[in-house]
């Protein structure tokens, strides 16, 4: 039987509709499985979106490669919203245009969209092109368009070692020059089957320690408009909340001290754009099924990958070697499970890119590579 506290059906499905890229990023975590994979046809997302449908599935979020250039885009998300719901994409931004645009104005194409989400990473084409090639100009345009249209759109800006040094030129771009009310951070991230190390494009020890100063201080010079859920900006929150309390004789957070730092796989799961499942897509390793050939609810409910990944939350760290003579270990949830199998091959370990130990070069354990610790 399933978790008794997990829902009947994911409360979201992220899904990867097309293979296809117009280009070729560097971090790209889904590079290597765009190779390998064939698109599903457009007939059997469809006949998914119905099965979604029909579970109570609230959302989706639709991407690539790049979303806007499936042929069928709009097809799939009139079946999105034939089936009652809500849907967000992602996207590079290169490929919108006017004429993109008009086609959201048809039916309730626009009314059930939440977001469209554009990958800046960089000031200028010199910054952001070094990791997305040839694309900085087309990228601004499309998100210039979105805002002047009045369309939700957010952008995320992905720290890498090409653009940590023009962080506060990123800022002042979008939140004064385009005007957005805000924008997301992450960083470049080893996870999936792509290999970044080896692009030189992670950040070093320093440069990311250097990304938490700035995002911290443009948050605040902001008023906070500069959000994250993962990457410096909120490690550097989690440290100072940290530090805090370990000041003021505090050795413990409620709900930490175990490996419960993933959340997504209580409320949604992902699909490959050759219709396999997996926990999320920067957990692609991981298969659980096929779209129309397994039970997408059994899958959700049962499969036991997914219970093993609910299961994490019950590991204490105190019995992890990496972890168990950690002053930390009270304040810490061990990390995202993409990174820990990329770096062990095993979810069930700590995540060295979210240690607090190895961010304040005090592990005796990495396990990351000599570049890396530079």
């Amino acid at each position: 039987m399933g978790d008794s506290q997990v829902m009947s059906a994911p409360r979201k499905v992220d899904i990867s509709i097309t293979g296809k890229c117009n280009l070729a990023c560097q971090y790209c975590f889904y590079a290597d499985e765009m190779v390998r994979r064939t698109d599903l046809p457009t007939e059997r997302w469809i006949s998914f979106f119905n099965e979604l449908g029909r579970l109570g599935v609230m959302s989706v979020c639709l991407t690539g490669g790049e979303v806007f250039s499936h042929p069928d885009l709009f097809e799939l998300i009139d079946g999105v919203i034939a089936n009652r719901m809500r849907y967000t994409l992602l996207s590079n931004g290169t490929l919108i245009t006017e004429k993109m645009l008009a086609q959201f104005e048809i039916g309730k194409r626009r009314q059930r969209l939440d977001s469209i989400q554009i990958s800046v990473d960089g000031s200028s084409a010199e910054v952001h092109d070094r990791s997305r090639p040839k694309s900085f100009g087309r990228a601004l345009r499309g998100l210039k368009l979105l805002k002047e249209a009045g369309y939700p759109a957010t952008v995320r800006v992905t720290v890498n070692r090409f653009n940590v040094d023009d962080l506060e030129n990123v800022a002042h771009l979008l939140l004064e020059e385009v005007g957005l009310s805000s924008f997301s951070t992450n960083e470049a991230y080893a996870c999936g089957a792509t290999d970044r190390t080896e692009e030189n494009i992670i950040l070093t020890p320093i440069q990311r320690k250097k990304a938490m100063q700035v995002l911290t201080r443009l948050s605040e010079k902001y008023d906070h408009r500069i959000g994250a859920q993962a990457g410096p900006l909120i490690l550097a929150q989690e440290l100072k909340t940290l530090d805090d309390m370990l000041a003021n004789g505090q050795t413990s957070l409620p709900g930490r001290g175990t490996l419960s730092s993933c959340g997504g796989v209580f409320n949604q799961l992902g699909v490959l754009h050759d219709g396999t499942i997996v926990p999320c897509t920067i957990l692609s390793v991981l298969h659980l099924g096929t779209v129309g050939k397994d039970n997408f609810q059994n899958i959700w409910l049962n499969h036991p990958i997914m219970v093993a990944l609910r299961q994490r939350r019950e590991i204490p760290l105190s019995s992890l070697d990496t972890c168990r003579d950690c002053a930390y270990q009270g304040f810490c949830k061990g990390g995202c499970p993409a990174g820990a199998i990329h770096d062990s091959g095993d979810f069930n370990t700590r995540n060295p890119m979210d240690c607090y130990r190895v961010l304040k070069g005090e592990d005796p354990f990495i396990t990351l590579s000599d570049d890396l610790r530079a």
